[in-house]
């Protein structure tokens, strides 16, 4: 049995309709599930301690706030063993421009998304971040020019 199979119908509504908008109170969810707010409550808690829900965020605007600038950044290493993987991955979770990272397969080792102001805001990143990482092989930048699809939620 799979974990999504210890899930029932109104398990799966609650976490589609949280994924919608995560503001909503317990008795507002409780509506659109058709329960009460206690039972709600509850299963609301268990799927969060049984990490279904990971946490709670607010979506912002990156180019209100002057991060607009994506770019896709692949990333090869010199030469790859576990301590260099970890060294790597400690590293940019404490880089704040980076916002996602993937360890891959193919040519590249790693895929980073990079939120900067600007070119130049992303050369400094490269130069003076990136840069600066042991073992660092080659990047690879992909400009993004337009965002036609973000969408946040999973789909169950």
């Amino acid at each position: 049995m799979t974990t999504i199979d210890k899930l029932d119908k109104v398990d799966l509504q609650i976490l589609h309709t949280m994924q919608e908008n995560a503001r909503l109170t317990t008795k507002e969810l409780a509506a659109r599930v058709s329960l009460s707010s206690t039972p709600v409550f509850e299963r609301l808690k268990r799927l969060e301690s049984n990490g279904y829900i990971k946490k709670y965020i607010a979506v912002l605007d990156a180019d209100k706030l002057h991060q607009g600038f994506i770019v896709f950044c692949n990333v090869k290493m010199n030469k790859m063993n576990s301590d260099i993987a970890n060294n790597f991955t400690c590293a940019i979770k404490e880089v704040p421009q980076v916002t996602e990272c993937y360890n891959i397969s193919g040519s590249y080792d790693y895929l980073l998304k990079v939120h900067a102001k600007d070119m130049k805001d992303y050369r400094e990143f490269i130069l003076n971040v990136l840069g600066k990482i042991d073992n660092l092989g080659s990047v690879e930048s992909v400009f993004v020019m337009d965002e036609i699809k973000h969408d946040y939620g999973l789909h169950f």
